[in-house]
């Protein structure tokens, strides 16, 4: 089974990947006139503006949830693997990549709000159904829906619960099962609730996680201020192989600074778009530049504190491709969660350990929530006007039983059956949206038109030319 494993993660995670989440993210930039960068201010005022609805999400909820996904795992244990396998040099890719992932993330959810439609009275929205209404290819959009059904309810939760069980157990010494069976009824309580239930719980936690965790991290740059140019310097140096210590791990760089930086900000990969799509606005746009910024949020804030506090600290391994270690600071420790642990133990010893097991629950716990609500909106496509209580039960049941069993493997599973989780989607939205990449434009334009008129943006579909859309008339 291992073998199996690993020759599925080699083929999905070749370099082919890689070239094509940078040459997407570049094409989109350019084409966009960076967006992501000019649009800064509005994508900020778009966050708090709106309200939710019978059928649809707030903005600001949509976003959380979006976050809830983006924001996980990866910012912690993924941060520390890029650094253990990729340098201090990584870290600049993992903000290349969001960098470029922030236009891939506008068109995709664009996208989704321009082709989302009314189930079960609530907007869904997502690739599936963007492929299906705006490709006119069925076979294609089902086989989004099954991959990502499969990736988040059986490969993506074990890698969260993994990680929590693992740094509940460094920390507290509470045995994994324990750990487990807590995470997974308390998940049970929410998804049953459904959407509304995890939009409100999204909308709670997540701004309360991500701000304990960064004034962490500022706390601990504030303490080593001095020591921010030479850090930096570091991280830039190794990423263009200008550093002699991490000479060796040069190509490593770029590839896990690409591959954690997309399993962390997730821009390209086709989840955020479940979550843009159930939010009530006025015009696609506007929650295509919400989303562009979550991911700036997720890279750029949570995974730069978490490797300033790493690098600043020296709590870090990295492994030399040839065999051994290239830096080895933490010898018999395994990269993922332990560096952070041991990075904040240095400055609090008291709390350190603590401190990153509770902020990795919640992290953790609320990308699984994440993940259930992007797993029923690919159900919800695949029974249209069916009877789907059932398919929910069955669907309710395996993602809890996944995130029990995540809890107890080893950590190397784990991550190996999450990556080819994301990359399998990764491929198929990527090649979706550079096919679809004309409705996102047509909206994008008529959204900046209105906006230099003075108007308040409101999208009529057939005044752009798009069809095929049930909710835009």
């Amino acid at each position: 089974m291992k073998e199996i494993i690993d020759t599925i993660y080699g083929i999905i995670w070749s370099d082919a990947l890689i070239y094509l989440c940078l040459g997407v993210g570049i094409y989109f930039s350019f084409a966009l006139k960076f967006n992501q960068v000019t649009y800064i201010r509005e994508m900020v005022g778009l966050l708090f503006g709106g309200k939710s609805s019978a059928k649809g999400v707030s903005s600001f909820q949509a976003f959380a949830i979006a976050i809830s996904g983006r924001v996980g795992t990866g910012n912690i244990a993924g941060v520390a693997t890029a650094i253990a396998m990729g340098g201090p040099g990584a870290i600049f890719w993992m903000w290349a990549i969001a960098f470029l992932g922030a236009s891939s993330a506008f068109i995709e959810s664009t996208l989704g709000q321009i082709y989302k439609e009314v189930s079960d009275g609530q907007y869904r929205g997502g690739p599936a159904y963007y492929i299906e209404r705006g490709l006119g290819m069925k076979w294609y959009a089902v086989l989004f829906a099954l991959a990502t059904i499969i990736s988040t309810v059986f490969f993506l939760p074990g890698v969260q619960s993994n990680s929590i069980a693992l740094s509940a157990f460094k920390a507290f010494e509470i045995p994994v099962g324990y750990t487990g069976i807590i995470v997974t009824l308390f998940l049970g309580l929410i998804i049953l609730g459904g959407v509304k239930r995890i939009s409100k719980v999204a909308e709670v936690v997540v701004p309360f996680m991500a701000i304990a965790y960064i004034a962490m991290a500022v706390i601990i740059i504030l303490m080593n201020i001095t020591e921010v140019p030479a850090v930096f310097a570091l991280i830039v140096k190794s990423a263009f192989n200008l550093e002699a210590a991490f000479s060796g791990v040069f190509g490593m760089a770029i590839a896990w600074g690409v591959k954690r930086g997309i399993y962390s900000n997730e821009a390209g990969q086709g989840t955020a778009p479940h979550a843009a799509a159930a939010a009530e606005v006025t015009h696609p746009a506007a929650q295509g530049l919400v989303q562009a910024f979550s991911v700036y949020v997720d890279t750029w804030f949570v995974c730069t504190s978490t490797a300033l506090m790493i690098i600043f600290t020296g709590q870090y391994n990295v492994v030399n491709p040839e065999g051994g270690f290239i830096i080895e600071n933490l010898p018999g420790v395994e990269f993922g969660p332990e560096f952070t642990q041991r990075a904040i133990a240095t400055h609090f010893p008291l709390i350190g350990e603590g401190f990153v097991a509770i902020a990795l629950l919640f992290f953790a716990f609320t990308t699984i929530m994440a993940y259930y609500f992007i797993a029923e909106t690919n159900l919800s496509y695949l029974t249209r006007n069916k009877s789907s209580k059932w398919a929910v039960k069955v669907l309710q049941v395996a993602i809890l039983g996944a995130t029990y069993y995540g809890s107890i493997k080893t950590a190397e599973t784990a991550w190996l059956l999450g990556d080819i989780g994301v990359g399998m989607m990764a491929w198929l939205n990527m090649i979706a949206i550079i096919l679809l990449r004309k409705p996102a434009f047509k909206a994008w334009e008529d959204f900046k038109k209105q906006r230099k008129e003075g108007k308040t943006p409101v999208f009529v579909a057939k005044d752009v030319g798009i069809e095929n859309t049930d909710l835009w008339k």
